[in-house]
């Protein structure tokens, strides 16, 4: 297990998760921000994928199972993915369409992006998503993300605009440190000396 929620837990896929797999990404209707279904071939491309970035990072998209059942509902997690010129920390998710609307999606993305901030001591991490992905963006808002730029993807023969939604790590107020020459730079830019504040 690589972290778990109040509902939920977050593990490694692996090869006996490929049926549960099959059950989103050959959904029509959850596909279609990446132009329809899946074949079999594209689906176990899809886990190899995963499994591969599990080996290069220690992360990757993971199995969401629900609790309650021991089911794999969805999957969510973090990875590496091209954003024009650079390389970026995402956290992504994709959820059986039978479990939308219950909260999943959110309570997995906030616990990925925690995990990002606070075991892999990310400074940024973000969401990209397809401009007509309503729902996705409504997730990485809740999630605490803006949306700061867009890129077209090409990607099965389709142009497909994309925004990223980004969160930046901030230090608490306590972990804050002033230095007292900056204080004085700042004084001394302003012409004034630390007795006229006295």
């Amino acid at each position: 297990m690589i972290l778990a929620t109040e509902r939920l837990y977050l593990r490694e896929m692996n090869q006996g998760d490929f049926k549960s797999l099959c059950k989103i990404l050959q959904d029509e209707e959850t596909m279609y921000a990446y132009e329809g279904a899946f074949y079999d071939i594209e689906v176990q491309e899809w886990l190899d994928r995963q499994i591969a970035r599990y080996q290069k990072w220690g992360f990757g998209l993971w199995a969401v199972i629900l609790k309650e059942t021991d089911e794999m509902i969805g999957q969510c997690g973090l990875t590496m993915q091209p954003w024009k010129d650079k390389e970026v920390l995402e956290v992504g998710y994709l959820f059986q369409r039978i479990y939308w609307h219950k909260g999943y999606a959110i309570e997995a993305a906030k616990a990925c992006k925690k995990y990002a901030f606070e075991t892999l001591n990310a400074k940024e991490v973000c969401s990209i998503i397809r401009d007509t992905n309503t729902a996705s963006q409504n997730v990485a808002i809740r999630n605490g993300m803006t949306a700061t730029d867009s890129w077209t993807k090409h990607y099965r023969g389709v142009d497909m605009p994309h925004y990223r939604y980004v969160a930046v790590l901030e230090k608490p107020l306590d972990e804050i440190i002033i230095r007292k020459a900056d204080v004085q730079d700042a004084f001394a830019l302003c012409k004034i000396s630390e007795e006229d504040l006295i």
